[in-house]
């Protein structure tokens, strides 16, 4: 049986990425991106719906991420829709949805030249984009 789970964004930070280590000394971010959607209804009007998801990156990605990537920035991910559910003290069961991040990268959807090489963001080294296997 084939299965897929794969999933794509493109979107504004909506806060600074928060970094956190686990006991074990791995590197955690959490992110959360807003995504725009706009479209015109029948009578020409044009409307706009903002989604927002929450998305962990792990390792060295997530040290990445905290360390270039700040509230505002556009940005494109990919990785996997995470389900986790666990019961409450008293009994309530929480869902909990989120993205896990293989992929993080800025987007130079709106950005100049010259504005990406003021900062750095072209004269990176290739790894400061990460993809984890």
């Amino acid at each position: 049986m084939n299965s897929l789970n794969q999933f794509v964004l493109l979107g504004n930070l909506s806060r600074d990425p928060e970094i956190k280590y686990t006991n074990e000394g791995l590197a955690i971010t959490d992110l959360r991106i807003a995504v725009n959607k706009r479209w015109r209804d029948k009578d020409g009007n044009e409307n706009e719906n903002v989604d927002f998801f929450n998305v962990t990156a792990w390792n060295r990605l997530a040290e990445n991420c905290a360390s270039k990537l700040k509230k505002g920035d556009r940005v494109i991910i990919s990785g996997r829709l995470n389900h986790r559910s666990f019961d409450t003290k008293d009994g309530k069961k929480i869902n909990i949805m989120n993205i896990v991040a293989d992929v993080v990268a800025p987007s130079l959807e709106f950005s100049s030249l010259d504005s990406c090489s003021e900062n750095n963001t072209l004269s990176e080294p290739a790894d400061s984009v990460v993809q984890l296997d």
